[in-house]
C-alpha cells in the first residue's frame, strides 16, 4: 500500500515518529493509501527548511520567483488527469468535476499570482518641499497555511501561491482525509526547480500539526480555512502572540429568488448551487427563499430537477459522487433527522444510497429538498456542509432580508431579480461578503473574498492576499 511522505527541504522524507494514518477512498469504503501522522517534531524541522530558505527566496528577483510559479501552474496542468484522478479517489467527487474545476482552477492560482506579483506596487506621498513618503512591502518569513478537504488542491494552492509569489516561505498542511493531490504538488515544485525549504507540505492531524502551525513562535502568519469552531481554536492560539491571520470559515448561504426573476437561469443555476461537489462547497445556497408568486411553480420544477439528478460512481459519469468521510455522511444524516424533528417535510431526497457494484459500501446521499421549517430553526441555522437545502416562500424584501440576515455566518448570497434597483439595494443590505446577482460561483481572481460575522476574519484573492502575506513599512526621507 502506497504511502504518502511529507515534503520538507525539497525532499519526501516519512514523519519522524514513523507512524501513519489510514487515508479511506469514501466511494468504496476502503483505505487505500497511508499518511504521515506527523506532529510537531515534524513541523519544526520543515519551519527550520523554510527559515534557511528564506533569504534567498525573499530577494531572489520576482521575476525569477515568477517564472518558477508558472513551471508548477503548467506541470499541474500536464498532469490534469492524474490529479483529477487522485482528487476524485480522496474526495469522493466525480472525475469530471475535478477536471473542469478543482485542478484547472489549482494551476490558475499559480498562474495568477506568478503574475500579479510581477504588478505589485506601492504608494508614494510628497510633502511639498519638505519630504518624501513611501511604502514599502515585504515579504514576512515563514507563513502557516492550513487548508481544508472539500476542494482539496484548489484552496491548498489558493494559499501558498500568493504567499509564495509574495517572497515568503510556507509550511503547509492539507486535510488529513484528502492529501494526496498536495503529496503529488510537491513533485511539481522539484521538477518546477523551486528551491529546497520554500515549500514544505507536513501531513497529519489537526491537533497535531495544525495546532503546532498555529502554535510555533517562529510562523508569524496563519492562513487557514475550514470549520468556524477550528477557526475559533487557532484564533485563541496566535491572537496572543500577535499573529497575522486570515481565517475563512463557514456559511449558511441564502439564496433568494424574486418572481421577476429569469426563471429558467434562475432554477438550473439553483439546482448547482445546491448540489455541486455533494454540497460540500462553503457557496453553496443551502437556504432557497422564493418570492410567494412563483413559489409553487419554482418548488415544482426544482424538485423535479433534483431528482433527475444522478448520484453514484464518482468514476462515472454522475452529477454527485460520495461524501468525504463516513464521520460527515453520519453528520449530514443527523441533520436530515433533525429536520423532520423541527417539522420540516422532504420533498425529494432524505435517504442514504447504496449504488451497485464496486460502491455498494461507499458514504453517498440523495440531494435533498425540505420544506415547512421556520426561518430560524436549527436546520436553517447550523452549517450541515452536504447535498441537503430547505426551501420556503417570503412576501416582502424586509421579510427575506430578515430571513437570509438571522445566522451567525456571512459568507455568500446570491439573488435573483431582472430589477436592477432591486439588486443593488438588497445587495448593500444583505450581511454576506460575497453578493451574486443573477450567477452562481462566478470568481474572478483579481477580486477579493471572505466574510462577515463568523465566516471569517480578512479577505483573500486579488492583490488582498499579495498584501496580507507582506509586512508594510513607510519610509520618510526629509530633504
Amino acid at each position: 500500500m502506497e504511502k504518502i511522505a511529507n515534503y520538507i527541504n525539497g525532499v519526501y522524507t516519512p514523519p519522524l515518529s514513523n507512524a501513519y494514518l489510514d487515508n479511506i477512498n469514501p466511494a468504496i469504503a476502503e483505505v487505500y493509501s497511508l499518511i504521515p501522522d506527523s506532529d510537531e517534531g515534524d513541523v519544526e524541522v520543515a519551519v527550520q527548511a523554510a527559515q534557511n530558505a528564506f533569504e534567498n527566496w525573499s530577494t531572489m528577483s520576482v521575476h525569477k520567483r515568477s517564472n518558477i510559479l508558472l513551471k508548477v501552474a503548467q506541470l499541474i496542468e500536464d498532469k490534469l488527469q492524474a490529479f483529477a484522478e487522485a482528487e476524485s479517489i480522496d474526495n469522493g467527487k466525480p472525475v469530471w468535476l475535478a477536471k473542469t474545476v478543482d485542478i484547472p482552477r489549482a494551476a490558475a492560482n499559480f498562474r495568477h499570482y506568478a503574475t500579479a506579483a510581477l504588478h505589485l506596487h506601492t504608494e508614494t506621498h510628497a510633502m511639498e518641499l519638505t519630504a518624501l513618503n513611501y511604502t514599502l512591502r515585504q515579504p514576512i518569513g515563514v507563513v502557516g497555511c492550513i487548508s481544508p478537504w472539500n476542494l482539496p488542491l484548489y484552496l491548498f494552492t489558493w494559499k501558498i501561491a500568493p504567499a509564495l509569489a509574495a517572497g515568503n516561505c510556507v509550511v503547509a498542511k492539507p486535510s488529513e482525509i484528502t492529501p494526496n493531490t498536495a503529496f503529488m504538488l510537491a513533485q511539481c515544485c522539484i521538477d518546477a526547480g523551486m528551491p529546497a525549504g520554500v515549500l514544505n507540505i507536513v501531513h497529519g492531524l489537526g491537533p497535531k500539526v495544525g495546532q503546532a502551525i498555529a502554535a510555533h513562535k517562529n510562523i508569524p502568519v496563519i492562513s487557514f480555512t475550514g470549520g468556524t469552531q477550528t477557526g475559533a481554536t487557532i484564533a485563541s492560539i496566535a491572537a496572543p502572540m500577535f499573529k497575522k491571520m486570515s481565517l475563512e470559515l463557514g456559511g449558511k448561504n441564502p439564496n433568494i429568488i424574486f418572481a421577476d426573476c429569469d426563471f429558467e437561469h434562475a432554477l438550473a443555476t439553483t439546482v448547482k448551487s445546491s448540489f455541486s461537489n455533494q454540497g460540500e462547497i462553503c457557496l453553496c445556497g443551502s437556504r432557497i427563499f422564493v418570492e410567494r408568486p412563483i413559489y409553487e411553480k419554482f418548488k415544482q420544477g426544482f424538485v423535479a430537477a433534483t431528482k433527475a439528478l444522478k448520484v453514484g460512481d464518482p468514476q462515472q459519469d454522475n452529477f454527485m459522487g460520495a461524501i468525504v468521510s463516513e464521520m460527515h455522511y453520519h453528520k449530514i444524516l443527523s441533520y436530515i433527522q433533525l429536520a423532520t424533528e423541527e417539522g420540516g417535510t422532504i420533498l425529494t431526497g432524505g435517504r442514504a444510497i447504496k449504488p451497485e457494484g464496486r460502491c455498494a459500501n461507499g458514504y453517498f446521499i440523495e440531494p435533498t429538498i425540505i420544506e415547512g421549517l421556520s426561518y430560524n430553526c436549527r436546520t436553517n441555522m447550523e452549517e450541515i456542509f452536504g447535498p441537503v437545502v430547505t426551501i420556503m416562500p417570503f412576501d416582502t424584501e424586509a421579510e427575506v432580508l430578515q430571513y437570509a440576515n438571522a445566522t451567525k455566518y456571512g459568507l455568500a448570497a446570491t439573488v435573483w431579480t431582472t430589477n436592477l434597483n432591486k439588486a443593488h439595494r438588497v445587495a448593500a443590505l444583505l450581511h454576506s461578503g460575497i453578493i451574486w446577482i443573477n450567477c452562481w460561483l462566478l470568481r474572478d481572481l483579481r477580486t477579493l473574498f471572505g466574510g462577515m460575522k463568523n465566516s471569517g476574519l480578512g479577505r483573500e484573492g486579488g492583490f488582498e492576499a499579495l498584501h496580507f502575506f507582506t509586512e508594510e513599512k513607510n519610509v520618510c526621507i526629509k530633504f
